[in-house]
């Protein structure tokens, strides 16, 4: 009986591990689909998601097509001069005032953006929109968590 114990607990722990690493590689494809494509496509894919779920009119959505473009060209070019620096090889931990900074810069860009939205969308959309904007940030709140878990082991 309790190697029948043992043996259960052996398989279940190469199942979750099996899962985890399912996961990450997905993730990983995810990202690399993402880079492939240019900043207007990026805007244009967010737009449209943003229409469906929204019901946004002509007028918002060319609105919101712009802020998404102005987003998307800064997060590509982030996402260059981030994958410049990991091949030059001098991908080094930013120190304490540099992270700092870059803490407060993309807090103010939220705040930004939310007053821009807060002048595009009407009260119902808004609403709807933070209500998205909360679970997307509890959710990369979670994978930000497991990312640093998987690090420290």
């Amino acid at each position: 009986m309790k190697k029948l114990v043992i043996i259960a607990l052996a398989l279940f722990a190469l199942q979750a591990t099996a899962q985890e690493r399912k996961r990450t590689h997905q993730n990983k494809e995810r990202g690399q689909k993402m880079m492939n494509l240019s900043a207007e496509e990026m805007a244009t894919l967010q737009t449209k998601k943003m229409t469906l779920y929204l019901d946004l009119n002509e007028s918002q959505q060319a609105k919101i097509q712009k802020l998404n473009l102005e987003n998307a060209t800064k997060r590509k070019a982030m996402m260059e001069a981030r994958k410049a620096k990991k091949e030059r090889g001098n991908a080094e931990k930013p120190s304490k005032e540099e992270r700092l900074a870059m803490v407060n810069a993309k807090l103010d860009h939220q705040i930004a953006t939310k007053a821009k939205m807060k002048t595009i969308l009407n009260d119902e959309q808004y609403a709807k929109w933070e209500k998205l904007e909360a679970r997307r940030s509890q959710k990369n709140k979670g994978r930000n968590k497991d990312q640093r878990n998987k690090r420290q082991n």
